[in-house]
């Protein structure tokens, strides 16, 4: 299974401050914006990752992440010129998941929680249709919603609806199998002039592969591209941090953990940042593994 992550777009919802910089280099709490989608495929055990973007933010992307193989991952790099919509992402990295199964998650969302592994777990051992996330928001106007028949049956996708069906709302986490380039090649353009997601996951509806798996209080899911879900998404970030001791979206812990790297490269990279907390975090997560190992007879 491959992976894309979409950091592209204007910023627009966050003006000023993106008129400088792109969004996904924000820093949450104690990394960059783009970390934590990132985290959520590799928690995923994809370590094929394309990394979409605007010609402003993938030097600065690429400069941080660099070819991958820290993490024992390999990412690449393709750019997207002008926001032309979600399923866009599909068609610039066609090369790159063409024949594969694929993942492509929104460069400004976030999840976490107990249940997340095995959701991520589920989706990612399906293989056949797509698999969509949705939780309940507020005010679904704003999303893609999805729409329930008799059962709970998903029946339904409507982008931005003015009389929504439901409050559950399609989270920027989407799962494919080897079909989706084939569907997103044949998108038309929306009135707004964009290849929309919420096409591509109809398509598979309307041929009854798609599953829609809510996600319940054991899964935090934020969208980061509004001023107050930033400010939200870092002190979730500071309070997991301060009150469990667990980093959220910590690359080279989930490296480690997924067995992409050993407990020396994960002791290394940390000690790369060791005059900063993350740092240290980073190489006492080296330090337990080491002991686990030891305590186990490895």
């Amino acid at each position: 299974m491959k992976g894309i992550v979409l950091a592209g777009g204007t910023g627009s919802r966050l003006y000023p401050s993106t008129r400088s910089i792109s969004k996904h280099l924000f820093p949450v709490y104690d990394k960059p914006m783009f970390y934590y989608p990132l985290s959520v495929l590799m928690t995923a055990g994809i370590r094929e990752v394309l990394v979409v973007s605007n010609p402003d933010g993938l030097p600065l992307i690429q400069r941080v992440l660099g070819d991958g193989s820290a993490l024992g991952m390999d990412i690449r790099y393709a750019v997207q010129t002008e926001p032309r919509g979600i399923a866009e992402a599909l068609v610039i990295g066609r090369d790159h998941i063409s024949g594969h199964r694929s993942a492509l998650v929104l460069g400004d969302n976030m999840f976490h929680g107990e249940g997340l592994d095995g959701h991520l777990n589920r989706a990612a051992s399906s293989t056949s249709g797509c698999t969509l996330f949705g939780c309940k928001v507020s005010d679904p106007r704003s999303y893609a919603v999805a729409g329930f028949g008799e059962g709970g049956a998903f029946t339904s996708l409507e982008e931005k609806p003015a009389a929504p069906k439901s409050d559950y709302a399609v989270a920027g986490l989407y799962f494919y199998d080897q079909d989706v380039v084939d569907i997103a090649m044949e998108v038309e353009p929306s009135g707004r002039g964009e290849l929309e997601i919420t096409d591509v996951n109809r398509a598979y509806l309307e041929r009854g592969r798609a599953e829609f798996v809510t996600m319940a209080n054991e899964v935090m899911w934020l969208d980061l591209g509004t001023e107050e879900s930033l400010l939200e998404g870092g002190r979730y970030v500071s309070t997991m941090a301060r009150d469990s001791g667990v980093r959220v979206a910590c690359l080279e812990e989930i490296a480690l953990r997924m067995g992409f790297i050993g407990v020396e490269e994960c002791h290394r990279l940390g000690a790369e940042m060791a005059n900063s907390p993350y740092g240290e975090y980073v190489m006492e997560a080296a330090r337990r593994a080491a002991g686990l190992q030891q305590g186990a007879g490895v």
